[in-house]
């Protein structure tokens, strides 16, 4: 009889550290996803969520595996109570559960060795639970696809939200344009070439623009305010008037100094 429950506690104890293995590692999977979450958040993208989506479902999945194995003893047949409590702080208690736990005391047990849920949440769940199995299966396939309705119109708009804010975003990293290409071209053209610098009326003649004409007329009314110049005899060329003033006297008294 001894050796038998000697083999059962020893199934029991591999059984439950192989659980909690299992559970650890789930735990860690799920303080990761949290760290990021919280710190990390802008650099997380969809695809990246649903990576570490897929990691939680396994390892639940793993879990609920190994309580259904044949070789884990079926837990429900155990029973598990306190052997003590105490109101004071409980150092290994505090290691054991990563500080969650200070001490066990009458407060902390009803939570943490409750086996149903509370009251209030049981109530909830039974109501829902009623209210669920009045429901014809019509309307739960009309509730259905108004449903599926509703969630592809929310992820449409998510997606195209999306798209504006990658949009709104390169343009913003993107530097603004400091130049347009149509009118450097222009600019170009008119100091080398004179482009579009006249224009032709309607015979097909070039006609000066409005800023040659202009240049023109000034020119016109500089040349009337100017006064006229005398022209040289037998030339057309005007006589320029010389500022210079000149004395010509005689050869014969030229010279000052004259011989007897």
């Amino acid at each position: 009889m001894q050796t038998s429950q000697s083999k059962e506690e020893k199934q029991l104890d591999a059984s439950l550290d192989d659980l909690i293995h299992h559970v650890r590692e789930l735990k860690q999977s799920i303080a990761g996803f949290i760290y990021k979450l919280e710190n990390d958040y802008q650099n997380i993208s969809w695809p990246n969520m649903m990576e570490h989506f897929g990691v939680l479902s396994s390892g639940l999945s793993t879990t609920k595996r190994l309580l259904k194995a044949e070789k884990m003893p079926l837990l429900r047949n155990y029973v598990l109570f306190p052997i003590l409590l105490s109101p004071d702080r409980d150092p290994h208690l505090e290691k054991l559960t990563e500080g969650r736990v200070l001490a066990f005391n009458h407060e902390v047990v009803p939570d943490y060795l409750r086996t149903k849920p509370e009251p209030e949440v049981e109530e909830k769940v039974q109501l829902l639970s009623v209210k669920a199995s009045s429901i014809t299966p019509e309307v739960a396939q009309k509730q259905l696809t108004a449903l599926n309705k509703i969630t592809s119109n929310i992820l449409d708009i998510i997606n195209a939200s999306s798209d504006e804010w990658d949009k709104d975003s390169s343009q913003k990293n993107s530097l603004p344009p400091t130049s347009v290409p149509t009118e450097t071209a222009t600019l170009i053209g008119a100091i080398t070439k004179g482009t579009k610098l006249r224009r032709s009326d309607s015979q097909g003649q070039m006609q000066p623009g409005p800023q040659m004409g202009q240049m023109q007329v000034q020119q016109q009314q500089q040349q009337q305010l100017q006064p006229q110049k005398p022209m040289m005899p037998g030339t057309g060329i005007g006589r320029v008037p010389s500022a210079i003033k000149t004395n010509i006297k005689a050869a014969a008294t030229s010279h000052p100094y004259q011989r007897p």
